[in-house]
C-alpha cells in the first residue's frame, strides 16, 4: 500500500519519447508493481487553484475558496488524501502488487508539488540522447499524421507544449536530479535496450524488491489482466507491441531521422553542456561532425527565458530557479490520516481555523491593495490626459484665467 509520505510509490519522470512506455510495461510484469500508461491526474489537482473559465460560473468564488481560503498545507493535504486513494484504489484490483508506478512525462510542470505531496516517494530519470527523442517525435507524429515540425516550431514566438517538453522540460528534470538522493535513480534508456536484464535488477534494487526472471520480455506477459489494462489505454508508443523485448534499432536512428539543420538548431537550443552532463558527449561530436558546427557550451537562454514565461503566463504556474529534489517529510506522519480527524472539524476555534482566517483577511487585504494601486493608476492616467489636453488649447492658461474673471464679475453683476 501507499502510506501518506510516499512509501512504495514510483515516479517514472522523463520528458515524452524517452521510452517511457517500455520502461513503464517492464516494470509492471513484476508481480508487485502496478502501472497503467500515463494518469496525468495529480496535474488536474495541482490545477485546481488555476483562476480558469467554468460553463456554470463562479470563477471568482472558486478562485477565492483555493486561493483566498484554503491554506497550502491543507489544500496538500486534501491532493494526497484523493490520490492516496486513487493509487491505493488501483492496487486492490492488482493481485499480490504492492507498489503503484506513475509516469507522466509532463510532470517536470509541477516537481515541487510532487514533492510536497509525497516526499518519501522513489523518483526514476528516464535518460534518452536529446537527438534520439526529438528523432522519435518526428518518427511517431509522422505515423500518426500529428503534426511536430522543429524547423519551424522550435524558436517560433507562439507557444508549443512539445517544444516547451524539449526545451525547458528536460532542463527542470536535468535540475531536479542534479543532486544525490536515496529517493532517486537515472535510468538511461540506450543501457536498458542493450542490457535490459541487467538494469531490470538494478532498477528492482533501487525499489526494494526481487528480481523477477524475464520481466523485461513483455511479450510473454501480455495476457495478463495488468498488460491488458496496461495496452487498452492506448497511450505511449504505437510501436511498443512490435516487438517481444528491449531492442537497439532506434539508438542511432536518429543521424537518418533529422537532417542536418534540425540537429544543428536543436544542438544550438540545448547546449553542449547539457550533452556532457547527460553522457552523451560522444553523440555530440557525431552531430558536430555532420552539421560542421561547433555548438556553443551553453544553451539557448533567450529560448528558454521565452518558453518559461510562455508556460507561465498560459497555466500561471511559478517554478522555484533550479529547484532541486526534496525529500523532508517531518511535515507528514507516517500515520497521518487519509481525511482530517473529528476533533479539527468541530467548532471550537483551532490553529487550522485560524490559518484559514487569517489567509481569507491576508486575501482581502491584498484585494483592497490592489484596488487602490488601480485606482491611483487610473488617476494618474487621467491626469496625464487633462495635461496633454490643455496643452492642444492655444493660450490654455490664459484662457482659463480670463475664464474665471469673467465668470467671477458676471456673478457679481448679478
Amino acid at each position: 500500500m501507499i502510506d501518506p509520505r510516499g512509501n512504495n510509490l514510483i515516479f517514472l519522470l522523463s520528458v515524452p519519447r524517452s521510452g517511457t512506455s517500455l520502461s513503464t510495461v517492464m516494470l509492471q510484469n513484476h508481480s508487485k508493481v502496478f502501472a497503467t500508461q500515463e494518469m496525468w491526474f495529480l496535474m488536474s489537482l495541482h490545477d485546481l487553484r488555476k483562476n480558469s473559465y467554468r460553463p456554470y460560473g463562479g470563477t471568482a468564488i472558486i478562485n477565492q475558496f483555493y486561493n483566498g481560503i484554503l491554506t497550502e498545507e491543507l489544500f496538500d493535504q486534501s491532493c494526497r488524501a484523493f490520490a492516496l486513494q486513487v493509487y491505493n484504489g488501483l492496487l486492490s484490483t492488482s493481485d499480490g502488487a504492492r507498489m503503484v508506478v506513475d509516469k507522466s512525462p509532463r510532470y517536470y510542470y509541477m516537481l515541487e508539488f510532487l514533492d510536497r505531496l509525497f516526499p518519501h516517494s522513489k523518483r526514476i530519470f528516464l535518460i534518452r540522447n536529446p537527438f534520439s527523442i526529438i528523432a522519435s517525435y518526428k518518427k511517431v507524429n509522422h505515423h500518426m499524421n500529428d503534426r511536430f515540425d522543429l524547423i519551424q516550431d522550435l524558436r517560433s514566438p507562439k507557444f508549443n507544449i512539445k517544444t516547451a517538453d524539449i526545451t525547458i522540460g528536460l532542463m527542470r528534470y536535468i535540475s531536479y536530479f542534479s543532486g544525490d538522493s536515496p529517493y532517486a535513480c537515472r535510468l538511461r534508456y540506450e543501457q536498458l535496450v542493450s542490457q535490459p536484464q541487467a538494469e531490470m535488477m538494478r532498477l528492482c534494487e533501487f525499489l526494494g524488491l526481487e528480481y523477477e526472471a524475464g520481466v523485461e520480455k513483455y511479450s510473454e506477459h501480455m495476457n495478463t489482466a495488468k498488460a491488458e489494462l496496461f495496452y487498452s489505454m492506448g497511450v505511449g508508443d504505437p510501436f511498443l507491441s512490435r516487438h517481444n523485448e528491449p531492442h537497439r534499432d532506434s539508438v542511432h536512428s536518429w543521424k537518418e531521422t533529422l537532417d542536418k539543420q534540425e540537429i544543428e538548431l536543436y544542438g544550438r537550443a540545448l547546449g553542449a553542456r547539457v550533452f556532457h552532463e547527460l553522457g552523451y558527449s560522444e553523440e555530440l561530436a557525431e552531430a558536430e561532425k555532420i552539421t560542421g558546427v561547433r555548438f556553443e557550451s551553453a544553451p539557448d537562454s533567450e529560448l528558454l527565458e521565452l518558453r518559461t514565461k510562455q508556460l507561465a503566463e498560459l497555466s500561471g504556474v511559478v517554478w522555484t530557479p533550479g529547484y532541486l529534489l526534496q525529500s523532508s517529510a517531518e511535515h507528514i506522519a507516517a500515520d497521518a490520516p487519509s481525511i482530517l480527524p473529528a476533533s479539527s472539524r468541530t467548532g471550537q476555534p483551532n490553529a487550522l481555523q485560524l490559518q484559514i482566517t487569517l489567509r481569507a483577511v491576508e486575501k482581502r487585504l491584498e484585494k483592497s491593495l490592489l484596488e487602490e494601486r488601480r485606482a491611483k493608476a487610473r488617476l494618474k492616467e487621467l491626469n496625464g490626459k487633462l495635461k496633454r489636453i490643455k496643452s492642444f488649447i492655444p493660450f490654455g492658461k490664459s484662457l482659463s484665467r480670463f475664464a474665471s474673471r469673467y465668470l467671477i464679475a458676471d456673478g457679481v453683476r448679478k
